[in-house]
């Protein structure tokens, strides 16, 4: 049976060049779809779809309950829901960082709680994350406070999962990307010079390489795709 994989913002524009990528090695997908959107993978028979906001514990729950019963066992979640705001720390509301919370770090970590027992019941699994460099580099985060923030928690949140997960082949790993080369991005920083950018492709590429063989055997692993920029 094809290895069974639950993605979270399958239908943003770097889930979507992740689903391409991992149905290209034949793997088994169920993604989440929030109500009222469109889903893009109906067609697909690689993918299964379930309606789920997951900034909702309970729904959350739900979800990774019905794609463990219709899979019978997941091997890897794979967390890219998020976004983005700016606003330095003296504009930044309570609001603000509520949002940037919820967006980034529930929307991961109500998927975690339930895949971890999972993942404990049936020989272990891997997290894989979407840090940002501003989580890294203070001086890169000044002008995006409650994003960088609510990132921040998700590089502790691997850290936590790698710690109570070594001995039950339980893995996290965090791709953090400079600035992926989307539409959206493009269309927000139009004098950039794109080349420098990373393409959501390789993105793409590099979570394909963690679920691999050789990629199972990565511990406490932080992957930096910045290529120039």
């Amino acid at each position: 049976m094809p290895k069974q994989v639950i993605v979270s913002g399958a239908t943003g524009n770097l889930g979507k060049d992740v689903v391409k990528k991992l149905t290209e090695f034949g793997y088994g997908l169920h993604i989440n779809v929030r109500k009222g959107k469109t889903d893009a993978y109906a067609d697909n028979a690689n993918v299964s779809s379930y309606l789920a906001d997951l900034a909702h514990p309970e729904q959350a729950d739900v979800f990774v309950a019905e794609a463990i019963a219709n899979a019978g066992k997941i091997e890897a979640g794979i967390l890219l829901a998020g976004g983005f705001a700016m606003a330095k720390l003296t504009d930044t509301t309570d609001s603000d960082i509520e949002q940037m919370l919820s967006i980034n770090f529930k929307t991961a970590f109500h998927v975690v709680k339930p895949l971890m027992k999972h993942f404990e019941a049936n020989g272990g699994g891997q997290f894989v994350f979407i840090g940002a460099r501003p989580a890294l580099v203070a001086e890169a985060g000044t002008g995006s406070f409650a994003y960088t923030l609510s990132k921040t928690l998700i590089f502790q949140m691997a850290d936590l999962i790698n710690a109570e997960g070594k001995s039950k082949h339980i893995t996290a790993t965090v791709i953090v990307p400079s600035i992926i080369d989307t539409p959206d991005n493009r269309a927000a920083m139009p004098g950039s010079d794109f080349s420098k950018w990373i393409p959501a492709a390789d993105m793409a590429e590099g979570i394909a390489f963690v679920l691999s063989d050789t990629g199972k055997k990565l511990r406490q692993t932080v992957l930096k795709l910045y290529n120039e920029a």
